[in-house]
């Protein structure tokens, strides 16, 4: 059997996580008194130049960064994007025993297909069609078409007679499929079986699908949730550096003397030149500033301007380069309760008490239920944005997906929450990373990863001496 979901690029095999110690690696120092050298640094040009860290994956299964033109940067490689669509490439096929008869005029016969036509399916779908032939069967194919008209072919596997390939990734809507077989004789015969339909109507997704819109502003999460500028190096020897941002919510820790916001790895640390950001600064509730959008003045925004002290990865981020490292593309910011704060007055000094925060969940969510994203897309600044759909698996990645998500560069981070109206979390993922030219937003594993380690150095992990980031678990 194989395993694929609608609009995969691959499958790759990943690595088990290695237990370390956390390695630190020192930071920049900061002035004493006066303005907040980070602060000072965002100025209106550098905040106006700032792009997206917006991570795509090609069908070949290499990655880039997509920039605001609609350009891919090549991230970890040279190669450019070549393809205008999303085809994923197909597995090895399981041939049938060749003959090379010429007497063989007929395609293979194909019987029992599952599902049946009228069937109504979940997020991921088993399809399996018996065929057979004569001259022995070359291959199999299941052909998937999308309620949009969208059509993607899979390569089946074979059992015996039996050719099976799984799919995740379906959303409401009526879906339909055909199989495509073709016989092992010179003649290669062929037979396109007639193309059925079948229904996916999740009862657990109780809101309306939504792809990509301004958050109607309910629930706590739009207070703890902000956007996030820093910046990475251009090349190895780390001469010039650029800005970026993402988003990031703040998460309950119960710790003292600090906050912890949690968002995506690629956020925090440079997998190809293997450095930490620098110069971070997060703007909470940004969608509630006075101005007509993002810049310099921390005055005009809500909450005002904060400065964590550290960023906190996973080991396994590190050393391995996007997208081989995608399992790990969570990460946390830690904020100290003194000295972090610039701009509009607060009733408290600490980050998690002045906007809120919302909790972590690290056991496994509900596939099928409705999810909702959350993040601050470039394109709609100062806008807080979200999709909504229900949730799916990733399979070739083995992350979460929201296959017609919209939301747009910036939004890398931002909270994923199955909980309905309020917005009160808990927090099940973040925005991690999409496809080339086609919708969908993955998020990473929470539940059954390091997710929960990498949180618990950052809640202990000490401010002295003065670093900009661990990695460890």
């Amino acid at each position: 059997m194989s395993h694929h979901r609608y609009g995969i690029t691959g499958l790759i095999v990943v690595a088990a996580m290695a237990i370390s110690a956390p390695a630190v690696a020192s930071a920049p120092k900061s002035t004493a008194g006066g303005e907040n050298p980070t602060v000072a640094h965002w100025t209106t040009a550098r905040i106006n130049a700032a792009t997206p860290r917006d991570f795509v994956v090609d069908q070949r299964g290499l990655s880039y960064l997509a920039k605001p033109d609609g350009s891919l940067e090549p991230h970890g490689h040279r190669q450019p994007q070549l393809f205008a669509t999303n085809t994923p490439p197909q597995p090895a096929r399981t041939s049938r025993p060749i003959t090379l008869a010429t007497s063989d005029v007929a395609g293979p016969s194909v019987t029992n297909r599952i599902p049946a036509p009228g069937a109504t399916i979940t997020t991921s779908v088993t399809f399996s069609a018996t065929v057979t032939d004569s001259s022995g069967v070359k291959s199999v194919t299941f052909k998937v078409v999308s309620p949009s008209g969208q059509a993607q072919s899979f390569a089946a596997r074979a059992s015996g007679s039996t050719y099976s390939a799984t799919i995740s990734g379906f959303t409401t809507g009526t879906w339909a499929w055909s199989v495509i077989a073709k016989d092992a004789s010179r003649r290669a015969n062929t037979t396109t079986t007639a193309t059925t339909t079948m229904t996916l109507n999740t009862g657990s997704s109780s809101g309306t699908n939504v792809a990509n819109a301004p958050w109607p502003g309910n629930g706590p999460v739009q207070q703890a949730t902000g956007r996030i500028y820093f910046e990475m190096p251009d090349n190895v020897t780390q001469t010039t550096w650029s800005g970026y941002v993402c988003s990031g919510t703040v998460a309950t820790d119960g710790s003292t003397g600090r906050s912890v916001i949690i968002t995506a790895a690629h956020c925090v640390y440079d997998d190809v030149y293997k450095v930490f950001a620098r110069n971070v600064l997060f703007i909470p509730n940004q969608s509630g500033t006075t101005g007509i959008a993002t810049d310099s003045n921390c005055t005009n925004d809500p909450l005002g301007c904060w400065t964590p002290s550290f960023g906190v990865v996973d080991t396994d981020w590190t050393t391995r380069t996007f997208p081989a490292n995608i399992p790990w593309d969570y990460a946390y910011y830690v904020v100290g309760d003194t000295s972090a704060h610039t701009g509009t007055a607060v009733t408290d000094p600490a980050l998690d008490i002045a906007a809120g925060s919302l909790a972590v969940q690290f056991t496994p969510p509900t596939v099928g239920a409705f999810t909702t994203a959350m993040g601050y897309s470039y394109n709609q600044d100062p806008k807080f944005m979200y999709c909504a759909e229900a949730l799916a698996t990733e399979i070739s990645y083995n992350d979460w997906w929201l296959g017609q998500c919209g939301l747009s560069g910036g939004a890398s981070g931002g909270p994923w929450m199955q909980s309905l109206n309020l917005g009160t979390g808990p927090i099940i993922s973040v925005n991690s990373w999409g496809y080339t030219n086609s919708a969908g937003m993955a998020g990473p594993r929470l539940s059954g990863s390091s997710a929960s380690c990498v949180f618990d150095l950052a809640k202990t992990q000490a401010f002295s001496p003065p670093n900009r980031g661990i990695s460890g678990c």
